[in-house]
């Protein structure tokens, strides 16, 4: 009797490490909160808490933003002339034109990452680099 429950406690506490080993595992994916936005009528600032810095985002006079969505680590900015990307690891504002009659679809952003469907195109932003990538639909 006593070797069983002997049995039944070790058996518990492999279950209960196991567990602890999972939880500490899945939260290690987790993308920290690095990046915040403060947006004025005509400018945007990204406060990159990772790097320490404050990065303006230059507009053109006629440019008005239209809409824009942030995550932990990635920015997007949507103005009536471009699509602007902010990733934190680069610590930088990377654009594409809109083209001519383009019209945006969808917007998301997540960790790292962005993604816009347009009427002509799909792009996709990594944040860890900086790299805009884009193929037709």
């Amino acid at each position: 009797m006593r070797s069983l429950d002997n049995m039944r406690t070790l058996i518990l506490a492999g279950l209960v490490i196991a567990g602890c080993l999972f939880i500490t595992q899945a939260g290690a994916d987790e993308v920290e909160k690095l990046l915040f936005l403060v947006v004025e009528k005509d400018e945007v600032i990204a406060s990159n808490t990772m790097l320490g810095r404050f990065d303006r985002l230059e507009m053109s006079a006629k440019e008005k933003i239209q809409e824009y969505k942030i995550s932990n680590a990635v920015a997007v900015v949507v103005t009536n002339q471009r699509y602007i990307a902010y990733g934190v690891q680069p610590g930088s504002w990377k654009d594409r034109r809109i083209r001519a009659g383009e019209k945006l679809e969808s917007l998301e952003v997540a960790d790292y990452s962005a993604t816009l469907v347009t009427s002509d195109r799909i792009l996709n932003f990594y944040g860890r680099t900086g790299t805009w990538s884009d193929t037709k639909r």
